[in-house]
């Protein structure tokens, strides 16, 4: 079987079957076609039954000496692995070529997240403009930094996820997991008065999306990471400076202000509590600051 056939089945498995994010299925389907493409013009291998560990790991090593950074060799070495899985279960492979791929050790590196001074800047009244992108930015990013949510839920949010009596929205996850998101009486009141805004200045407008850009069309990815980085950009001096920024600091604030970790996990929409430890990091670094400046024997 060639491999890139096999790709391609494993693609349409994670998409229909697992159902994973649609970012996630990209990932890994853009990792395994370029680990294909070098076994195609570099080693002339495009059989599945040609592949061996001593071939993956020339590949791997290819991309260290290019200078990648181990979190992203250990990222394309998981989707190598759930790609063996996969061919041995559907019988198109006998032997795992990547049972002996090793991950490599990546140091742990802190999220980043904005001042919540930095925050309040973002409050003033000229902050945004006043045109119609200026307005679904402002919102755009007090949904990021009040809520927590992902690029891709942002987009997908639905006029009909809001729910004002109870203040809360809806979002689906990643999986197609939904997860209910308590909102402050301000938020929803905004998220109402856009709305209503909306049908003001479009002609048509499609009720199903929430956020629409500057011709009523519904966000994409690069506009919302634009606008986002362009307000930023003028708050902060953090370098990284992206939703997902947004999505840190949301859960760095909460954290600092004493909430539970387990509470966090769920607005989150963390499947392990593991993966909303990273931010306890954020916080102890915070306390260790305040530590050495304030007491007496620091």
């Amino acid at each position: 079987m060639q491999i890139t056939e096999a790709i391609a089945a494993f693609s349409s498995h994670l998409k229909y079957e697992l159902r994973y994010a649609a970012n996630t299925v990209r990932a890994y389907t853009d990792d395994l076609t370029q680990m294909a493409t070098y076994l195609h013009q570099q080693l002339d291998v495009q059989e599945l039954a040609s592949i061996t560990p001593g071939i993956l790991r020339t590949w791997l090593a290819s991309h260290k000496d290019d200078g990648l950074m181990a979190r992203s060799l250990n990222r394309k070495m998981s989707a190598i692995k759930s790609f063996a899985k996969f061919l041995l279960r559907q019988q198109y492979i006998t032997t795992n070529f990547s049972s002996t791929l090793s991950a490599q050790k990546a140091g742990r590196r802190l999220p980043h997240f904005v001042s919540e001074a930095d925050m309040e800047k973002l409050r003033e009244p000229d902050a945004f403009g006043t045109d119609w992108l200026g307005q679904t930015a402002r919102l755009a990013i007090a949904l990021f930094y009040q809520t927590g949510i992902r690029l891709s839920e942002l987009i997908s949010l639905k006029e009909q996820h809001i729910d004002a009596l109870a203040q809360t929205i809806k979002v689906l996850g990643k999986g197609g997991k939904e997860r209910i998101i308590p909102c402050s009486t301000a938020l929803i009141q905004a998220l109402q008065h856009y709305s209503t805004a909306k049908r003001a200045q479009f002609e048509e407008v499609n009720a199903e999306v929430l956020l629409v850009g500057a011709t009523g069309k519904k966000l994409y990815p690069k506009m919302v990471y634009n606008f986002v980085r362009r307000h930023l950009d003028g708050i902060t001096t953090i370098s990284k400076r992206s939703p997902h920024v947004l999505r840190h600091t949301f859960a760095t604030h909460l954290l600092n202000q004493g909430a539970e970790l387990q509470a966090v996990k769920e607005l989150l929409g963390h499947s392990s509590l593991a993966a909303t430890q990273v931010y306890t990091h954020n916080t102890i670094e915070r306390l260790k600051a305040v530590h050495a400046q304030a007491h007496p024997k620091a």
